[in-house]
């Protein structure tokens, strides 16, 4: 469990930020079914699936699909608070307080994608 743990952290680092370079994705993640933000959210629900896959098999695609929909919304609430408040990386701690929450809301999807995965096969 641990090293998949780990695959999946290291899997976001390279969706959300290398990835993710593409002003169509980062701009868009907070209008509600964009294109641009789905997009992002369906390559962390691919990523999430190729972890998995190696050790759950097909039962990854579940949690693959458990990802992509609870990454999309972590993102498009934290874009639009971020909008509500005005809050941008050089204007206030706002910003920053939030990309963290943000971080660690993903983050927590993941040790409870874990929990599940490898206790309760969602396909057998």
């Amino acid at each position: 469990m641990f090293e998949a743990l780990l695959l999946l952290f290291i899997k976001h680092f390279i969706c959300d930020f290398p990835l993710q370079t593409s002003p169509w994705m980062y701009r868009n993640k907070g209008i509600y079914f964009h294109p641009g933000g789905i997009a992002h959210a369906a390559v962390h629900g691919v990523g999430t699936g190729l972890v998995l896959f190696y050790y759950i098999g097909k039962s990854a695609i579940v949690y693959a699909l458990i990802d992509f929909i609870v990454h999309y919304h972590i993102d498009w609430l934290k874009l639009n608070i971020n909008k509500k408040f005005n809050f941008r990386a050089d204007n206030s701690n706002g910003f920053w307080i939030l990309l963290g929450l943000d971080q660690l809301a993903h983050h927590i999807t993941y040790f409870v994608i874990i929990y599940y995965a490898f206790n309760y096969y969602a396909i057998t």
